[in-house]
């Protein structure tokens, strides 16, 4: 169905909405045909001898140009009429296309943006646009003015042709009615320029229409630049030679293919020297883990010659132990047994006392001298009293001073331990022969023996001491000479692990570094995305300085259960914490007291960040020979990689 000859008067601008909203019903009731087949559409509002066949696409172009004119040659009617049928289009027929329709728009979409372009004709590069018949109005002095070039261009962005900018023309007399329009260099800029093209040929105002002699000419009429506008003498062709040069589509192709060439060649050479860096590192990765190998070897070695040694040590020393308790307990028993004795005498010394006057004298002088000799007993038992306190405070030291270095070095406690029970030994035969100088006089021979026996053997034992003391001396520089050699070792295998920049079961991991993701959470519940990220940059940066600071101390010293050793935890009560914990959250807490903690077990004299060799897998400090192993295990596999290509 066409309009009827009754609707041909005009309508003013202010209907045009009103007549729009009607023909949009028409449309929709079927008063209008539009498809001719599964492909083709066609224009109801056209005058017959414009009629055409249209794609869906084309339609579409073919409706909002004509509805969104400004040229006075459409009515407002006309312009009504074809804002309905945009409309239409748009909202109505696009999901009741058919599929072979909607394959033929989906190949339109995609389609090769130089198919029906001749390879061999000469066009105006970077890809041009020419608009002419851009209404003017002159001014009093004469010169004429004219529309912006922005204007036009958010036009022509609308109807999907995406130029870059519009540039109008000027000369002498001001705004010369054309312009320019720049579309992008590469091929999709081709196509935009093209289907610009197009769709002013299908309104019939293209390049042909405008230099054909058929009466006054209204509204934009526009093509792409090509050789003969490029070689015209007109301020169009001026511009054109100014800002392009006139290249064929097998031009362009040839060069873009010859600078595909040079970028391939230049991204074999980079990869070839990526190779050559690689083929360096693993050489330096094998050397490397020889040198580690050689060590860990000879590590092993020192390390079973020293337990074996030590094993020998403490035998020694709890046989030695042994003979010195067993020597006390003797040694007491002697005691008590003499003093058993001079009980005995004392009574039978009473007895006599009956007797007669002379033997009372004589008992007198004999219980005289069985006080002396009782108070000689007294004066030796209060001595072995101290040697027992001496030996007990001993054995406490050396039971606190195991506690204190078991936590540092195993073979070196072994070695003090025996260092102590020969102190204690010595301190043992120092109080026997205290006490046996006060059992009887320095006439005693028998007590002179004991005397010399007791400082032999105080001799044999300080000479032993001081051959276990050199021992241990020497032990202590081998272990700190191997412990250096095996620090190095491992801080070289830190930064070979770094270089790599993996990120497995074994790795390189920052100790007291801080996560800043729990602080950036906390800031986004308060801010935008941007600001949140500024602020949580401070807040982090903040702590940071706290954690670096050596008089903040966080820390508490806790009673363990069952024994009265301590142990250092969180102070949950530090007035940083809580406020950390009320404004930013436990999240944020984790993670400062996490960091605090490596802190505190890595580095607690410097307080700053360092790397640490660190088992992913099991969360631990990862050992030595676990990263070696780890790192044999990459070099085999980029071998087996490099071997596969």
């Amino acid at each position: 169905m066409d309009i009827s000859s009754g609707e041909d008067s005009d309508i003013s601008e202010s209907e045009m909405e009103e007549y729009e909203e009607k023909y949009y019903e028409k449309l929709k009731n079927g008063n209008y045909k539009i498809k001719v087949s599964n492909e083709k559409y066609t224009c109801p509002f056209c005058p017959k001898k414009k009629k055409q066949d249209f794609l869906y696409k084309d339609l579409l172009q073919h409706a909002s140009g004509v509805g969104k004119s400004n040229s006075d040659k459409r009515s407002a009617r006309e312009k009504a009429n074809h804002l309905a049928l945009f409309k239409y289009l748009e909202n109505d027929l696009r999901g009741t296309v058919g599929s072979s329709s909607s394959s033929a728009a989906a190949a339109a979409e995609v389609e090769d943006p130089l198919s029906g372009c001749d390879h061999d004709e000469k066009i105006v590069w970077p890809w041009t646009g020419v608009v002419v018949n851009i209404p003017t109005q002159k001014l009093e002095d004469g010169r004429s003015v004219g529309g912006s070039g922005s204007k036009l261009r958010d036009e022509l962005i609308r109807r999907g042709f995406n130029p870059l900018r519009v540039h109008p023309l000027w000369n002498y007399r001001g705004h010369s009615g054309t312009a320019v329009v720049e579309f992008r260099k590469d091929w999709p800029g081709l196509h935009n320029a093209l289907s610009f093209e197009k769709a002013y040929e299908a309104d019939h105002h293209g390049k042909k229409d405008w230099f054909a002699n058929n009466g006054v000419k209204e509204g934009l009429y526009a093509w792409v630049a090509r050789a003969d506008d490029y070689k015209s003498s007109t301020i169009i062709g001026e511009h054109l030679r100014k800002i392009g040069d006139l290249k064929t589509v097998s031009e362009l192709m040839e060069e873009e293919a010859r600078k595909q060439d040079r970028l391939v060649t230049n991204l074999t050479n980079i990869i070839e020297t990526k190779n050559k860096h690689i083929q360096e590192m693993e050489q330096r990765c094998s050397e490397t883990s020889k040198s580690l190998e050689a060590l860990m070897e000879e590590k092993d070695n020192l390390s079973q010659a020293y337990n074996e040694e030590i094993k020998k040590i403490q035998v020694s020393a709890r046989d030695h132990f042994q003979r010195i308790f067993s020597d006390h307990e003797k040694l007491k028993s002697q005691l008590e047994s003499h003093k058993k004795d001079l009980e005995l005498r004392g009574v039978e010394l009473e007895k006599r006392e009956a007797l007669n006057e002379s033997e009372r004298k004589k008992l007198a002088e004999e219980l005289e001298e069985n006080a002396v000799q009782n108070s000689a007993l007294h004066l030796a038992a209060l001595e072995q009293k101290r040697a027992d306190e001496n030996v007990m405070k001993l054995a406490e030291d050396q039971k606190r001073q195991k506690e204190e270095l078991h936590n540092r070095i195993i073979q070196l406690e072994k070695k003090l331990d025996q260092k102590q029970a020969l102190e204690l030994e010595i301190e043992q035969l120092r109080g026997s022969l205290n006490v046996i100088r006060h059992m009887g006089d320095e006439d005693d021979i028998e007590v002179l023996e004991k005397v010399d026996a007791s400082l032999k053997e105080l001799r044999e034992k300080e000479a032993e001491l001081e051959d276990l003391e050199a021992l241990n001396q020497t032990l202590i520089v081998r272990e700190r000479k191997s412990n250096d050699e095996l620090q190095d070792a491992r801080k070289e295998l830190i930064n070979g692990l770094k270089e790599i920049s993996t990120r497995s079961q074994i790795g390189v991991k920052r100790m007291g570094e801080l996560d800043s993701k729990p602080f950036l959470e906390a800031m986004k519940r308060r801010y935008n995305e941007e600001l949140a990220e500024e602020r949580a940059s401070e807040v982090c940066s903040l702590w940071e300085e706290y954690l670096k600071d050596p008089d903040w101390h966080p820390f508490k010293r806790i009673k363990l259960e069952g024994g009265e050793e301590y142990q250092e935890v969180i102070d949950d009560e530090d007035e940083k914490l809580r406020d950390l914990t009320d404004q930013m959250g436990i999240e944020a807490y984790k993670s400062v007291t996490s960091a605090i903690k490596e802190i505190n077990e890595y580095n607690p004299s410097g307080r700053y960040i360092i790397s640490e060799l660190w088992n992913y897998g099991e969360g631990r400090k990862a050992t030595l020979k676990e990263g070696v192993t780890f790192l044999l295990k990459l070099w085999d596999n980029a071998k087996r990689k490099r071997g596969m290509t």
